[in-house]
């Protein structure tokens, strides 16, 4: 059994694959796009039971969209990650739902905490028409797509779960389709707040830190749900694993021929490191001090990628 304490699919695929030592893994159908010097598409495809099994993901799509230098990037940057983003999000929507489809964005988190809250800071800048097109429509260009939007806040806060509140609502205004936004956990640091998973199989809000709530799916929901991600945090664990290894990487510039040096940059030393990091009940969750920065650029990013694929 692997530990998969990542919500990304193509992070439990490299996991699964170097720990076999294969190349290809039945059922998981994989491609790769580079559309520029700094943005990256690859695609996930989980088509029967053995690929479920190996990677612990529900059948379906799950595409990562990968934007290097986020910290740094400028306003035409992050609007060329947006279209990326709108383009791959709108073609998944056209599988699941018409053209007119009443759409329903979910922004998950508590807008308290700042690794948590992409979310809600996303349900702010989300362009929200069903109000409009109920009470002025003499204002809407002909052919507008409904949209409504809500950040329904946390358990800890509101005492009800996610899935209870969406439930009411889903019963109330009978959207053909839910876009759920939430923050996500990864194994790698490089990818905090630096990759965007969209997939076409729902989410289990709090998975990726040990924190699972009810799933948010077509299953619990009865219409398709499209959940868009953004790994936030990594477990301390990962942060020294991946820390070790660069280590290796600086002794073995002048020391190649280690044979122990070079085994142990083989292996994955995750759970080693992980045993030995939790004192006592404890496991922390570690994000990097410019989360306030990374968050606003995704929360940009996010929100235009949204905004455009509804149209």
């Amino acid at each position: 059994m692997y530990n998969f304490r990542t919500d990304l699919a193509l992070e439990r695929k490299d996991i699964y694959q170097k720990a076999n030592k294969l190349n290809e893994i039945d059922g998981v159908e994989c491609t790769e796009e580079k559309i520029d010097d700094n943005i990256k598409v690859s695609k996930v495809k989980i088509v029967n039971k053995n690929g479920e099994e190996a990677l612990g993901k529900a059948m379906g799509n799950y595409i990562t969209i990968d934007v290097k230098k986020l910290k740094i990037a400028g306003d035409e940057e992050i609007q060329k990650a947006s279209e990326v983003v709108a383009n791959e999000l709108k073609e998944m929507i056209n599988l699941h739902t018409e053209k007119q489809g009443e759409i329903l964005v979910v922004g998950l988190g508590n807008i308290y905490v700042t690794p948590d809250a992409l979310g809600p800071k996303v349900i702010n800048e989300v362009d929200v028409t069903r109000h409009l097109i109920k009470y002025l429509p003499q204002y809407v260009e002909e052919g507008t797509r409904p949209v409504s939007a809500i950040a329904p806040g946390v358990l800890g806060t509101t005492g009800i779960e996610t899935v209870e509140i969406l439930k009411g609502i889903v019963e109330n205004t009978k959207p053909k389709l839910i876009i759920v936004i939430d923050a996500l956990a990864s194994r790698s640091i490089d990818r905090i707040s630096s990759t965007i998973q969209i997939s076409d199989t729902g989410i289990v809000p709090g998975a990726g830190v040990g924190n699972t709530r009810q799933e948010i799916s077509e299953s619990s929901l009865g219409i398709p749900v499209i959940s868009l991600g953004i790994p936030t945090v990594v477990e301390l664990a990962t942060l020294v694993s991946d820390g070790i290894d660069i280590f290796i990487d600086r002794l073995q510039e002048k020391a190649e021929s280690n044979d122990y040096l070079n085994q142990l940059q083989k292996e994955d030393k995750y759970e080693e490191v992980k045993e030995a990091l939790n004192v006592g009940e404890y496991n922390m969750i570690v994000t990097p001090k410019e989360i306030d920065d990374l968050i606003e650029n995704m929360k940009d990013i996010v929100a235009r990628g949204i905004n455009f694929s509804v149209n």
